[in-house]
């Protein structure tokens, strides 16, 4: 493996108050477990793609308590469930302590400042923001005010990425030279149309599902150099076939992304390659964990073999990480420094 050296690091650890550098194991709330106290959570926007889903989820989740959704759109509020509750942004921060950001991806950045500034903690839906000096400075508030700031990479308590990271960063797999990821979609007109909105197109948008494992296993890469395609023929400037490389001194990581394939669910991969083996998820929905060692190590066999994974559904377990931070009081798992060399790499191989 290549570890990040201390040069990378990003931010001084005293700029973030309470701020662990440990990555904790987090306990999910189970059926027939009461939390200590429910949580009293609300949305800030609903037109995100994700948001029915964490609506859903939230709404039945024994550890919250969905106090109402904002959104300032008319058009957005007649698409929300009938039994919406609607509230103005300040009766939003005077009822939740938490706010999950589902707002529109332009404006996921002033959404999440005004929730921090009313002195929330935030649930932000990725892309964060559209630009590195943007979301340092979401981090610098989050610090200053103490609340938590959970970036929405819905894949961090995947099984099956999770899995293949601690092969990588156990040695199981050798040095690592490659890790290769691909994240594919069809885009419709009204969502293409979203996505052009920024420079680095499908990339932007989809491909920082896969730039996150990448650099939270490899940390800052040395260079990072794209292709931004626009090929589809559609009536709009989205950069909808793209490429990423992200270089390191003895390894290369490559993230492509485009938004023209039907089906392309079937297709989504994430892989490390070592001096001792390969492990591949494919398809990342529902995952199936593919690993072959050229030696047994850790709890794997030599050869090929498929690596029985638990059920996995998004959001469920960020939500009860979340949560569990948020009464312990205790940092998230994932630290700031590690979303910020995530948001610095995406930008880069998004040219923003």
């Amino acid at each position: 493996m290549n570890p990040v050296a201390p040069s990378q690091r990003l931010l001084n650890r005293r700029e973030f108050l309470g701020v662990s550098s440990t990555l904790a194991g987090v306990v999910m709330a189970r059926a027939g477990q009461a939390p200590e106290r429910r949580v009293k959570v609300g949305f800030l926007g609903t037109s995100y793609s994700h948001f029915a889903a964490k609506h859903r989820l939230l709404a039945d989740s024994p550890e919250f308590d969905l106090v109402g959704l904002c959104d300032d759109d008319p058009a957005v509020r007649a698409r929300a469930p009938q039994e919406a509750r609607w509230l103005t942004r300040p009766q939003l921060f005077e009822a939740a302590e938490l706010i999950v950001v589902e707002s529109a991806v332009a404006n996921h950045s002033h959404d999440a400042r005004e929730a921090l500034l009313a002195g929330r903690h935030v649930h932000l839906e990725k892309p964060p923001a559209a630009s590195f000096p943007e979301f340092q400075e979401l981090l610098r508030l989050a610090s200053e005010r103490q609340r938590l700031l959970q970036v929405g990479y819905m894949w961090r308590y995947h099984p099956g990425i999770v899995a293949v990271l601690k092969a990588a960063k156990e040695g199981w797999l050798g040095e690592v030279f490659l890790v290769r990821g691909m994240i594919n979609t069809y885009g419709n007109r009204e969502q293409r149309g979203e996505w052009a909105k920024f420079r680095g197109g499908i990339m932007f948008e989809l491909g920082c599902h896969l730039v996150d494992p990448l650099v939270r296993l490899l940390g800052t890469p040395a260079r990072v150099t794209s292709v931004l395609q626009q090929v589809g023929g559609a009536a709009d400037e989205l950069a909808d076939n793209t490429v990423a490389v992200f270089e390191y001194p003895r390894a290369l990581g490559i993230v492509s992304c485009a938004a023209r394939q039907p089906g392309a669910a079937a297709q989504r991969s994430f892989e490390v390659s070592g001096t001792q083996g390969t492990a591949r998820v494919l398809p990342l929905e529902p995952p199936t964990l593919v690993l072959d060692l050229a030696a047994a190590a850790g709890p794997y066999a030599k050869g090929q073999q498929e690596v029985p994974l638990p059920p996995y559904q998004r959001y469920v377990d960020e939500f009860a990480a979340l949560a569990k931070s948020i009464r312990s009081e205790q940092p998230l798992p994932f630290t700031p420094e590690q979303d910020l060399a995530v948001q610095l790499a995406l930008v880069q191989a998004c040219r923003m």
